[in-house]
């Protein structure tokens, strides 16, 4: 039995940026706390929480004074920094670079569609966010609208936009590329002919070149393992690309899970996982797969 660690794996370029931030103010000492989770991986939070870290929420943050408090890759809403600003907190921004970018885009666009003097009498155009309710990147891109936004999950929910107004339309920087074209693709057939549409592809490329990477790392084992966090979006995704290639496809969060009757009758064995995967928790995976091999043959 062969058993190999996708190499395209791991935690994207933003979170390997965030989590480096917090370890380096881990390391100068002092009390450190991160606004919700650093990474959507449950063992990866507890690492650090045995460095040291402190997880907060939004109602905390908001009780908190003369602090240092990390904003983790997905990015927060103006209203973070307004209640940092007036409770003295240091803030250790680890938003990432494509997540800044995109809330300031959604930002400009919101301000030039409510600011334009010529087009008072016109109807307020829609901004939508093609991306998960509730979800923490999300929830920062629409706080860049006042909570104005209009945020779509999935195909079938774009039908209950207004046509006859203009739409600008933005995507989580984690979400399906082929499904966003779908959205588009309904958009640009139904729009009215007075108003305008126009689309952004705010899809991270890293992540995006991931399903198809992911894809053919699926279709050449006999059984594959996907290591992530039950609260990873971008896992979910990832998860059913390997799934559909793969139908011995298992969702696991670390070696624990793994049950030595999945590996009857498997002669090669794949490991991957999503952005927020760690590569040693991976690792993990691997040694245990090779334990329970090894106790099955003695």
């Amino acid at each position: 039995m062969t058993i190999e660690i996708d190499n395209g794996s791991g935690f994207c370029f933003g979170v390997t940026t965030a989590i480096k931030k917090a370890e380096e103010e881990l390391a100068r000492g002092g009390t450190l706390y991160c606004l919700g989770d650093i990474v959507h991986n449950s063992m990866e939070c507890e690492r650090l929480r045995q460095l040291g870290l402190i997880t907060i929420n939004h109602d905390e943050l908001a009780q908190l004074h003369d602090a240092k408090v990390l904003l983790r890759a997905h990015g927060e809403p103006p209203e973070t920094y307004e209640i940092a600003l007036r409770n003295n907190i240091e803030i250790i921004d680890a938003t990432c670079p494509v997540v800044l970018q995109l809330q300031r885009r959604i930002k400009q666009q919101f301000e030039l569609s409510r600011e334009n003097p010529c087009q008072s009498d016109a109807p307020i155009a829609q901004i939508v966010i093609f991306g998960k309710n509730g979800h923490a990147e999300v929830l920062g891109l629409v706080g860049q609208t006042k909570g104005e936004a209009i945020v779509i999950e999935k195909f079938d929910d774009v039908k209950k936009l207004d046509f006859t107004r203009d739409i600008f339309l933005y995507s989580q920087t984690t979400k399906s590329l082929d499904e966003f074209h779908l959205i588009i693709d309904y958009i640009s057939s139904h729009i009215a002919p007075i108003a305008t549409f126009r689309s952004f592809d705010t899809i991270c490329r890293q992540v995006a070149g991931r399903m198809s990477s992911i894809s053919q790392f699926a279709a050449r084992h006999d059984l594959i393992f996907f290591v992530c966090g039950r609260k990873s979006s971008n896992g979910r995704v990832l998860y059913n690309e390997c799934l559909r290639v793969n139908p011995r496809t298992y969702l696991i969060e670390g070696p624990d899970d793994i049950h030595a009757e999945w590996l009857h009758d498997v002669e090669t064995i794949g490991i991957c996982g999503a952005t927020s995967t760690p590569k040693w928790l991976m690792e993990q995976c691997s040694d245990r797969i090779k334990a329970t091999i090894i106790e099955a043959d003695s």
